[in-house]
């Protein structure tokens, strides 16, 4: 199956994300939300992410209410059985990690009240918002995680229309010592051409910590591998720090 994922692809790989290492934003275990379906896809992706140069990945199913109402300790049985098996497929990246993606909406204070979250490299947790509004109280939800311990990232913010780059919103979460994460897509124009003129002028603004690559499918491997070509994504792998490589 991977073969025929090469056999139709645009262009061959270049190892560009070396300098990124990790992959910390992913959806590769099967069949829990809307990422990969099967454990072939699963593997034909994860090769896909070797190729262009990830060494490390750590997955990130989604934890949505009531879309994908995952359990915590399933999630992690679910993990480790797709870690054997990629492994007895033949995967040589570095399957090092089972975090969550977590979005803030109506269950999410019942999260907080006994929480369970599933971290990134220890001590982050992947949070998300709605693409069309943000919930109310999302400051506050926030703040209680922080409280708690952890270390609060949020994920794709180039991807919220509402949340201005410059704008007071950014602001306040970045103050509020909330980490953003850009998905590498966006700098190709894969979710649209306002979501990539957004992702560069936050990672030039130095606004940005993390970059992940959100693959769900083998079209996301495909667009993965097509973006290895853009020399203006590239340069700006090339002069901007990610802390990808401390997970």
């Amino acid at each position: 199956m991977f073969d025929f994922l090469f056999r139709k692809k645009k262009y061959e790989p270049i190892p560009i994300f070396e300098v990124l290492g990790t992959d910390m934003h992913c959806h590769l275990v099967p069949k829990v939300d809307d990422g990969s379906k099967c454990i072939e896809e699963s593997v034909e992706c994860m090769k896909a992410l070797a190729s262009v140069g990830y060494k490390k990945m750590i997955l990130t199913p989604h934890f949505q209410t009531p879309r994908f109402e995952n359990d915590e300790d399933d999630i992690v049985r679910r993990y480790e059985e797709m870690k054997r098996q990629a492994a007895d497929m033949g995967v040589e990246i570095d399957i090092c990690g089972i975090g969550g993606e977590y979005r803030i909406d109506s269950g999410f204070a019942k999260r907080l009240e006994n929480p369970r979250f599933l971290q990134i490299g220890g001590k982050y947790v992947l949070v998300e918002f709605s693409l069309h509004q943000q919930m109310m109280g999302c400051d506050e939800m926030i703040f209680d995680m922080q409280m708690k311990g952890y270390e609060v990232i949020l994920a794709h913010p180039e991807r919220y229309p509402y949340l201005n780059v410059g704008g007071s919103r950014m602001e306040q979460l970045k103050n509020q010592g909330v980490f953003f994460q850009v998905n590498v897509l966006s700098l190709g124009g894969f979710y649209g051409e306002e979501a990539k003129r957004r992702a560069f002028e936050m990672v030039e603004g130095g606004l940005v910590e993390f970059l992940g690559t959100d693959t769900h499918n083998s079209m996301y491997a495909q667009a993965l591998i097509d973006l290895t070509h853009n020399r203006k994504v590239e340069k700006l792998l090339m002069n901007h720090e990610f802390l990808n490589k401390t997970l």
